[in-house]
């Protein structure tokens, strides 16, 4: 999958998930500071991308990854790798 779709996707999940304008999301937004998101949004986030992109994220086995992401290139990043 191409990382123009899965922006578009990611952004789609934040923008109905969380009612975040559209223009708030960019890829250099951090998602805590700039989007506003605190631990148990994430804990939401997870849980909209599995759904969004069919893919299971293990909060144990993919912690120290989910624990590293900040921006939404990073987001963008991890679902790339959970694809593959």
């Amino acid at each position: 999958m191409e990382h123009d779709e899965v922006f578009r996707r990611v952004s789609s999940v934040l923008a109905r998930e969380f009612e975040l304008d559209r223009s708030s999301i960019v890829p250099e937004a951090d998602i805590f500071t700039d989007l506003e998101l605190d631990s148990l949004d994430a804990i939401d986030l997870i849980a909209g991308l599995e759904a969004e992109f069919g893919v299971r994220i293990n909060r144990q086995a993919d912690g120290e990854s989910i624990r590293a992401i900040r921006t939404l290139t990073d987001v963008c990043a991890f679902i790339t790798c959970k694809l593959t």
